[in-house]
């Protein structure tokens, strides 16, 4: 019998290491960087993310102002703040890459790292977004992003700590921010 229940307990144990292995890190998962670079997640290890999904023609998209002072007052304590173009929302984001990030510095000096245009909800969606979504679900547990400037908090090793949604100003991320650079 103790056999038997030893047995079992590896078995159980073996299977949870197996399935953690499949779960691939934050920093794993590819990415494509506004002008066209494959790359990971891998440069950003050890820092605080802040990760965005953006629209240069949004009721929100004033929020970039925001999100530059924040990663202007934080950067050198460890944030990144990483922006991922949008157009699965109202059309809002319907420019070339080019266009996204020359329409972003000209009005709102944004110098944080901006990425490839993406689908964040639906069959297309981002291994990142699908990653992002499964660690933080959101209200009554659901996963869809459900507007531009949804905002993820990831910790300096790699773990979702909390959703915000469209409305919730960069300011207001500020406390959050400050206790996962500490």
């Amino acid at each position: 019998m103790i056999r038997r229940i030893a047995a079992i307990a590896l078995l159980l144990s073996l299977q949870i290491h197996a399935k953690e292995k499949m779960m691939p890190s934050i920093y794993e998962i590819e990415v494509i960087t506004i002008d066209g670079t494959k790359t990971s997640l891998a440069p950003y290890k050890n820092k605080v993310m802040l990760i965005v999904n953006v629209a240069s023609k949004c009721g929100f998209t004033s929020q970039y102002e925001g999100l530059e002072t924040l990663y202007q007052q934080y950067k050198e304590k460890g944030l990144v703040i990483l922006g991922f173009p949008c157009n699965q929302f109202g059309a809002q984001e319907p420019g070339s890459e080019e266009e996204i990030l020359s329409f972003c510095r000209l009005n709102y000096g944004v110098s944080f790292p901006m990425f490839a245009k993406i689908d964040v909800n639906g069959a297309q969606a981002s291994a990142l977004y699908v990653f992002l979504k499964k660690e933080q679900k959101w209200i009554l547990g659901t996963e869809a992003i459900k507007w531009n400037f949804t905002k993820f908090l990831v910790d300096r090793e790699g773990n979702v700590i909390k959703r915000f949604a469209s409305s919730t100003a960069p300011k207001m991320l500020e406390p959050e921010i400050e206790k996962l650079l500490n």
